[in-house]
């Protein structure tokens, strides 16, 4: 360990401000030495007023713990720095990457040519809660399925960033990595004195742009609404905050239905609207109860139908689940050969799949070395941490797998790079990962860096905000 003022370095991680010989790297020399110079006092203040301003602004976020509670958005205000000349690969992997991946989700629906080469993903596909089989034979405009993917990326100890997952269905996180950027320009607005950073205001104009192209519609003025199961929902800041900024209606279920014709209708005062987009942030299978979930009480009967015979499009389609999978996360790099014949740019981290008689053994016998998830949980939850766990803890694990190895996935503890973070009134390192969002329409657009996600607690590298995770600004500079 090297101790550099109030930072230390852990020389088996990257850490992205300081090298392993203490020296702050080039880029990040005027923002370190910023808060390295501040007195602690003044570093409490400048952390105070961005919570305040997140108060003031109503940022928040909602957590489950015997009832709904609303918390204000953390935000650690030292930003996260990344050359754009190291961002240019990421993005035209990422972009590369969101190609196979709808064009693998539209092959699961029609000629499965992917899946007949690979029997155990066919099995593992097929079997999947997130496999629609009402979905069978439907192309969405342009064959993409999955317009909105935010997908999770790390640096491993050597500074190379990895795809961690994608998140396929209904990515969350963008309006908090809009918001980060406001606050920090509001309290800290010199800290981007002598760095020329990428814009990231444009994309709510790209998003309504990317949901106008998913139309099947022809008119030139297409009607979009974003549907949202109601303000109880955990998500919710963000559906009103994007609904407000690209200037479209915000529904709840209650506020559409399908007409005989199998349009689907807004209720207005002035009379039913047809809608023509619908970017829902609702779970597929709870959209629709003739369809899917019978019980639900957040869909809209009929809608299926409607979006089936091209009356509206829905955002992202129904089914796009299905390649929102750890297991199928480890042919991504199958698909991509496959699908546009080339080698993937972005690499991703090394997924042993359960489902395989190899890979099950060899994770049963190493799996005090591994980290193991189930392949359908989020944020965090069901995931054992093999070198932190209990031999207790490893038993249990072990049984789990064998009981259904399907379920569960295995990769090497990844080595998150870490970032400097003010703890208390001091500078110390915390790992973090990072979220771009990528839209799909007629272009493909990657937002300029994304969500950066921080591990507040020592030595954890769990960073979901509803286990106590933080957040960073991200700059992409030139």
């Amino acid at each position: 360990m090297n101790k550099k003022k109030n930072v230390l370095i852990d020389e088996t991680f990257f850490d992205e401000y300081l090298s392993t010989q203490g020296g702050i790297r080039k880029d990040l020399k005027k923002s370190y030495k910023f808060f390295q110079n501040l007195k602690p006092s003044k570093r409490r203040s400048l952390q105070a007023q961005s919570e305040d301003a997140i108060s003031t602004m109503g940022i928040t976020f909602q957590l489950y713990k015997g009832g709904i509670i609303d918390r204000a958005w953390p935000l650690d205000i030292i930003p996260r720095i990344i050359n754009h000349s190291k961002w240019i690969k990421v993005e035209l992997g990422l972009k590369q990457r969101i190609k196979a991946l709808n064009l693998f989700i539209d092959d699961v629906y029609n000629q499965q040519r992917f899946l007949k080469l690979n029997p155990v993903l066919k099995d593992l596909v097929l079997d999947s809660s997130n496999f629609l089989p009402e979905c069978k034979g439907i192309h969405p405009k342009n064959k993409i399925w999955s317009n909105i993917c935010g997908t999770d990326l790390i640096r491993d100890h050597n500074g190379k960033f990895l795809v961690l997952e994608d998140n396929l269905r209904v990515p969350s996180g963008v309006a908090y990595m809009l918001e980060n950027r406001n606050v920090m320009k509001k309290v800290i607005p010199e800290i981007f004195d002598g760095y020329d950073v990428n814009p990231i205001d444009d994309y709510p104009s790209q998003l309504f742009k990317c949901l106008s192209d998913s139309a099947f519609t022809t008119k030139k003025v297409k009607k979009i609404v974003l549907l949202t199961p109601g303000i109880f929902n955990s998500a919710y800041f963000e559906h009103s905050h994007l609904a407000q900024q690209m200037g479209i209606e915000i529904v709840e279920p209650h506020d559409l239905y399908v007409s005989s014709s199998k349009n689907v209708l807004m209720r207005t005062i002035n009379g039913p609207k047809k809608v023509d987009v619908i970017y829902r942030r609702v779970d597929d299978i709870y959209i629709d109860p003739i369809a899917w979930r019978s019980d639900s009480a957040i869909g809209i009967p009929g809608i299926y139908e409607a979006w089936k015979k091209k009356k509206v499009s829905i955002v992202n389609a129904p089914g796009s689940g299905v390649a929102d999978d750890k297991a199928v996360y480890a042919f991504v790099p199958k698909m991509i050969e496959f699908f546009l014949n080339e080698k993937p740019i972005i690499s991703q981290v090394k997924t042993y799949v359960c489902a395989f008689k190899k890979d099950c053994k060899f994770v049963l016998n190493n799996i005090e070395k591994l980290v193991i998830k189930p392949v359908n949980e989020s944020g965090g939850y069901g995931i054992l941490i093999g070198p932190k766990a209990s031999k207790n803890d490893i038993k249990k694990y072990q049984q789990k797998i064998r009981n259904n190895p399907r379920n569960f996935v295995a990769q090497p503890l990844i080595k998150l790079s870490t970032s400097p973070t003010l703890i208390g009134n001091k500078m110390e390192p915390r790992h973090l990962d990072l979220r771009p969002f990528i839209l799909s329409g007629k272009k493909i657009f990657v937002t300029s860096g994304g969500l950066t996600r921080v591990a507040m607690k020592k030595n954890s590298t769990i960073v979901n905000s509803s286990q106590g995770g933080g957040s960073k600004d991200t700059w992409i500079i030139h």
